[in-house]
């Protein structure tokens, strides 16, 4: 797997897609390349990746956010735009830029700041012929759907002043032990 920003200044956002694919056991690389600053290694990137055994690309980028769209320009494989918050629009700008690619290059697109589901996107792709990836990511969905009914039978339980204050509390000692 691919994950290609930008900027440095991306990176923030798109280790969430790097940090997914490793906890569903999928391999992936890192690059910095710029469409604009750096246009000839973007090209070779992408026209090189299937080659090198990638099977899709997260592209994220912010503000013209041309980057996935040129990575897709230069590839059959599937590409995956990030549109990263940014600049006096907030991450539309991105957004929108990477959504209305033309007919026939098309970038899947995923939320503003969404790299995690990027890699999510991503690691369903590698599921498609990987048994281990796919068991993965039901096992995933499972976790995710134990998480709702434990705050559910909480809530239940505390009743709902007490269930956001405890909330409250959570959050406030995760930031001051820098957990997220």
């Amino acid at each position: 797997m691919g994950i290609v920003m930008g900027s440095d200044s991306d990176l923030p956002v798109m280790r969430e897609a790097a940090q997914i694919l490793g906890e569903l056991g999928v391999p992936c690389e890192m690059v910095i390349s710029s469409a604009h600053r750096a246009p000839d290694k973007t090209a070779e990137y992408a026209r090189t990746a299937a080659g090198r055994g990638l099977q899709a690309i997260i592209a994220g980028a912010g503000g013209a956010a041309h980057l996935p769209g040129v990575i897709a320009a230069y590839t059959t494989l599937p590409v995956i735009g990030v549109p990263v918050k940014s600049g006096a629009l907030n991450g539309l700008d991105a957004l929108y830029a990477i959504v209305q690619m033309p007919a026939g290059v098309p970038v899947a697109a995923v939320a503003i700041n969404g790299a995690r589901n990027a890699g999510i996107l991503a690691a369903q792709i590698i599921a498609l012929k990987d048994g281990e990836v796919r068991r993965k990511l039901e096992e995933y969905r499972a976790g995710l759907a134990a998480g709702v009914e434990k705050k559910d039978r909480l809530l239940r339980a505390l009743g709902v002043e007490k269930y956001l204050e405890n909330r409250q509390e959570t959050r406030d000692t995760r930031q001051e032990t820098g957990e997220n």
